[in-house]
């Protein structure tokens, strides 16, 4: 299998770079004590409405494009290497793919062409206040009434979930796991943004009381879910590699650049050495991104174990690139004005996001002894 872009998804990157790059802005930092980086309406509608971006792995059916997970892995990585600052992940990837994989037409017909078009925001809360995005059964109750269901209970670490204006949240049902829609005025919700790490991927606590909501789906939803909580492991893999490049760039550039004793850093040993290493790791990640992202379309054991693999070394390579990058920049690479240290926290906290690159390993030595893959 060759893991090499095809021509349109290289027509795809490079659509996608050359509108971050004249559009991001990653690089002016959020000053300390200022809260999570806002991101601008107005790119965010040309992001959707004019490049289609949201829609990329939407069936055409819906005003989407009908492609899949790896060109949404394309989109993925030119936004994690420029770090930019919008609802493009919780909305069209944790929202838009849980959508996408529901079964449920009627809930994608009401909401998958508003998030195609930009109109809507959306994002899954599905963690729970322990941070366990894995929790079955969980914690939120869900009551059905003779109006309809009504939820109670808390989730935690829900992306971008103070401006979602839906909310998809799961809970605990008396057939199973469902799923649920929750507009952002529903009454009962209170959002409560989150003193994250990460200023340019918001993160909020979600609770609920009483709050009426609109089933998606029947019967358990563990299924679907699973499946596309291994998309999304795919998808976040691809935009740490985005990171991770984008890291060796800059450790590169200004090692070509800074003097001391009267020649580049970049020529003394230690700083190729540390270069070289990141290539490597880099072009690792690239190839485990890619190669989730070419498999987890076809829900099975294989794209889980494709999904564990790429999350736990891209984590890795994401925050050893970050930190890496910090050293070679020296003093400038530890003050706030510089971009670095943005590199660093987002890697740190996709790294944590959904279970640490620990907790991915066991989780892959799970899925092979089912499968009876030898071990070596």
């Amino acid at each position: 299998m060759s893991l090499s872009l095809g021509e349109e998804q290289e027509e795809l990157r490079l659509l996608v770079r050359t509108f971050l790059d004249d559009k991001a802005t990653s690089h002016s930092p959020p000053l300390p004590g200022t809260g999570p980086q806002e991101y601008d309406g107005g790119l965010w509608r040309r992001l959707s409405g004019q490049l289609g971006l949201t829609g990329l792995a939407v069936p055409e059916r819906f005003g989407g494009a009908g492609l899949g997970p790896a060109e949404l892995g394309v989109a993925m990585e030119e936004m994690g290497r420029a770090l930019f600052p919008s609802p493009f992940f919780a909305t069209a990837v944790l929202a838009g793919q849980t959508l996408a994989h529901c079964g449920d037409e009627a809930a994608m017909e009401r909401w998958l062409p508003d998030i195609v078009s930009g109109a809507l925001t959306a994002t899954l809360a599905a963690a729970e206040p322990d941070g366990s995005w894995e929790t079955d059964p969980p914690a939120t109750v869900a009551e059905r009434e003779p109006d309809g269901w009504l939820l109670s209970g808390t989730k935690t670490y829900v992306v971008d979930g103070h401006t979602a204006d839906l909310l998809l949240v799961t809970a605990r049902c008396p057939d199973g796991v469902g799923l649920f829609g929750v507009p952002a005025t529903a009454p009962g919700l209170t959002r409560t943004v989150l003193d994250a790490l990460d200023p340019t991927r918001p993160l909020a606590r979600i609770r609920l009381d009483a709050t009426p909501a609109t089933r998606i789906g029947t019967g358990d939803a563990s299924g679907s879910l699973a499946a596309v909580r291994d998309l999304v492991r795919a998808a976040l893999a691809a935009e740490q590699v985005g990171g991770a490049a984008a890291c060796l760039d800059m450790a590169v550039g200004h090692a070509k650049t800074r003097e001391q004793f009267g020649r580049p850093i970049g020529s003394f040993q230690a700083i190729k050495h540390k270069c070289a290493q990141l290539l490597v790791e880099v072009e690792c990640a690239r190839s485990a991104a890619r190669f989730a992202g070419s498999v987890v379309g076809t829900p099975g054991t294989e794209a889980a174990i494709a999904a564990a693999v790429a999350r736990s070394y891209c984590s890795e390579a994401f925050t050893h690139a970050a930190k890496e990058n910090i050293q070679i920049h020296g003093g400038i690479g530890f003050t706030w004005e510089h971009c670095a240290h943005l590199y660093l926290r987002r890697a740190k906290s996709s790294e944590l996001l959904f279970g640490t690159p620990r907790e991915e390993r066991a989780r892959l030595a799970r899925l092979t002894m089912a499968e009876g893959v030898p071990r070596p």
